[in-house]
């Protein structure tokens, strides 16, 4: 039985750092993983640039990947996956699942933007790292870069999960991104899993993330060997 690699991609204002306990943890496990950085955390490039970017880390990974994408990095991942030959299942991890023609800006109702690029929050570390170490968590906060506004209001040109299977993760203490919010997106998926952890579940809860990440993508290889 071959187990695909599993790809990571992070979300607005973050950059493949946050993802090193997971990838640890993976690792430990016998999973390989990879990571990637997005152009829209730290320029002005959009969500076509941002599909592009993980178009060309599948392509380098060569061989069946899951895909998983974390709040915003869920939008890019669902363009960058259809029609892909190479993925094997999509994962949302409190993650956009938008359907094609629509944009973050657009479905949440959030203002025009004056500046190409935004900066993180203020109060990063109590939206974004609740129930994380503090100290962990005041070192992501001052990571954050400022992310591109045209990541928000650019539009899907394509889902990859009308044909790739896909599983929604809700973080049931979510303070950035509802859990209401995620259970209706998460309709669309073709599994459902909780975890019992605010937005950043890859800094809280490394471990417990990284075992269900493997347990999602070890399902499907059984049904599939």
């Amino acid at each position: 039985m071959h187990l695909p690699d599993i790809l990571l991609v992070h979300g607005a204002w973050h950059g493949s750092w946050c993802w090193e306990l997971v990838t640890e943890e993976l690792r430990r496990l016998g999973r390989t993983a990879h990571t990637v950085d997005l152009p829209s955390s730290g320029t002005p490039a959009g969500l076509h640039e941002d599909a592009e970017t993980i178009r060309r880390a599948i392509a380098a990974i060569d061989r069946p990947v899951a895909v998983v994408g974390h709040s915003y990095g869920g939008f890019p991942v669902t363009e960058a996956t259809a029609g892909s030959a190479f993925v094997t299942r999509v994962v949302y991890l409190a993650a956009w699942m938008l359907e094609a023609g629509t944009s973050i800006s657009e479905v949440a109702g959030l203002p025009e933007f004056e500046t190409e690029l935004v900066a993180p929050p203020p109060d990063a570390v109590a939206q974004f790292y609740d129930g994380v170490d503090p100290v962990l968590a005041e070192r992501a906060a001052g990571m954050l870069r400022p992310q591109s506004a045209r990541s928000a209001t650019d539009r899907l040109r394509a889902a990859g999960w009308l044909t790739i299977p896909s599983t929604y993760l809700v973080c049931d203490n979510d303070k950035t991104m509802p859990p209401a919010v995620q259970e209706e997106m998460a309709a669309r998926a073709s599994s459902v899993h909780h975890l019992p952890a605010s937005h950043s579940p890859f800094l809280s809860m490394p471990a417990d993330l990284a075992a269900l990440l493997d347990q999602i993508t070890l399902d499907q290889a059984r049904v599939r060997s």
